[in-house]
């Protein structure tokens, strides 16, 4: 993937971003935080193809951050912990048959949001620090 196109990667995650906002507001808590996860999982794809000219295909924000690692980026270790709760959020937002009952929306609140978000703009911090830091 040409690294040109990490740019496009980060502003799709920036909308992601300003949508789980949007949904917190909304009082879409299940989606908010899909859309959180989905924001650190494309920003962490952008950083990884502008500083190592790989796409990785896994949706899973800790391995996306693994491999950053693996590529000689320095993480701070609470990253990955907000990685991690974060990927809990990529299935069980989505899919009735996660649940024992109910759908998936009725499981999330306003304080699962925030958390989403936060989490998110915390990696997002990061990514905006290393991309400054990369050569074009």
């Amino acid at each position: 993937m040409a690294v040109r196109r990490y740019l496009d990667w980060l502003r799709e995650a920036e909308d992601d971003l300003s949508t789980a906002k949007d949904l917190l507001r909304l009082g879409r808590y299940s989606k908010a935080c899909f859309f959180a996860q989905q924001a650190a999982e494309k920003a962490l794809k952008a950083l990884l193809i502008k500083r190592a000219g790989v796409f990785e295909t896994t949706h899973s924000v800790l391995r996306l951050l693994e491999v950053l690692s693996e590529h000689g980026l320095e993480v701070p270790s609470e990253l990955f912990e907000k990685a991690e709760a974060l990927d809990r959020l990529y299935v069980p937002t989505r899919y009735p048959n996660v649940w024992p009952y109910g759908p998936p929306h009725v499981h999330y609140g306003q304080e699962d949001a925030r958390r989403a978000i936060g989490d998110a703009e915390a990696i997002f911090r990061f990514v905006g620090e290393e991309v400054e830091r990369a050569p074009e």
